[in-house]
């Protein structure tokens, strides 16, 4: 991984500082009281992590995030964007905001799952609307996830400030995936994620958790017969190259997180906590628009590079088994995380009935 070594040795020299209380760059920020207003001259350096590579979408997002809030705060505040393996590995980054020594990070649950088992909800199949403007309605206005489910990230001392997703999740496989009968017996790549075994026990697969640097040298030797993805990630590890269908379930939408560490949040004077709520907001229309772009040029590239591949839907009756089908991991979700999780889970399956409801 790039800058692996340099990225270990900043992980431990953050960690100490962070458990010493020195981890904010901006230290002007240590002389404004909470709530009080910033003065005119005062200028904030702070750094966000995401778990991704230059160019891919959260290296978008992170760097146009950086951006507004300059230009929303007149120049005041300068965000400094950090990629993976630049400090630490996705864990070790959520691991940092939690300690207060980052500021921003990109949290994802199949990457934080142990941390907040409540997130793993996002892993359940069939569970947003299919169409993905329509998800991304959910996400920005379900209280379920951005009052309660935040509520379980707080409690581990990460402040979330938005949920967006990168895209649907696709299958490729060697074969036909149109009902859950195509599934059984069917070795597929997953992450180390119980949600998501859970999700392809149901369809009577063969879940199989594996690296994720693994999965195309795993496709290319039949050790598995076939991995989930948006269709971004299918493209950029090619593995188009090594499969014969590509699937367009739609089974779940991978799912990420803008978040705060909320002890330095707090503490920041009140139009500075504004102006970093509001661009937030800002950001959650665009956060749409990366992920549809990104993922569109995607499909055009995989078609381009390999014309064979057969690229295809699921039809309303084996999407309509699949839901059947599904509701048994749901009933696994609730056992896993408990009363809170599940009264979650039912409250924002309320909500995205009613949403469809009126949209109809």
């Amino acid at each position: 991984m790039k800058k692996r070594i340099i990225g270990l040795v900043l992980v431990s020299a953050l960690t100490v500082c962070a458990f010493a209380g020195c981890a904010q760059r901006g230290t002007q920020t240590q002389t404004a009281a909470s709530g009080s207003a910033a003065s005119a001259d005062q200028t904030y350096t702070w750094r966000m992590a995401h778990e991704e590579y230059t160019n891919d979408m959260q290296d978008i997002y992170c760097k146009e995030f950086a951006e507004k809030l300059n230009e929303n705060s007149d120049g005041k505040i300068n965000l400094q964007i950090y990629g993976v393996g630049q400090i630490g590995d996705a864990l070790q980054q959520c691991e940092l905001l939690q300690n207060n020594g980052l500021e921003f990070a990109m949290i994802s649950p199949g990457n934080t799952g142990t941390i907040v088992p409540e997130n793993q909800l996002f892993s359940l199949h069939f569970l947003f609307p299919e169409d993905l403007e329509d998800a991304q309605k959910v996400l920005d206005t379900s209280e379920a996830l951005n009052t309660d489910l935040a509520a379980k990230y707080l409690e581990k001392n990460i402040q979330v400030l938005s949920f967006w997703t990168e895209g649907a999740m696709q299958w490729t496989s060697n074969k036909p995936l149109q009902t859950p009968d195509d599934f059984v017996g069917l070795k597929i790549r997953t992450m180390q994620s119980p949600m998501i075994v859970a999700a392809y026990e149901a369809y009577g697969a063969n879940p199989t958790p594996m690296s994720y640097t693994e999965v195309y040298s795993g496709l290319q030797l039949n050790m598995i017969d076939a991995q989930e993805n948006p269709i971004s990630a299918i493209q950029s590890s090619k593995f188009y190259e090594v499969q014969k269908y590509l699937t367009a379930a739609n089974s779940n939408i991978y799912v990420t997180a803008t978040c705060v560490n909320p002890t330095f949040f707090n503490g920041l004077p009140e139009d500075i906590q504004q102006i970093i709520l509001d661009t937030a907001e800002e950001m959650k229309p665009r956060a749409y628009e990366i992920q549809r772009d990104k993922n569109d040029e995607a499909l055009a590239l995989i078609q381009e590079a390999n014309p064979d591949i057969i690229v295809e839907g699921i039809t309303d009756e084996g999407r309509a088994q699949f839901e059947e089908k599904a509701l048994t991991a749901y009933d696994k979700y609730g056992e896993l995380v408990g009363a809170d999780g599940a009264a979650i889970l039912d409250k924002l399956l309320a909500e995205i009935e009613a949403y469809e409801a009126s949209a109809q």
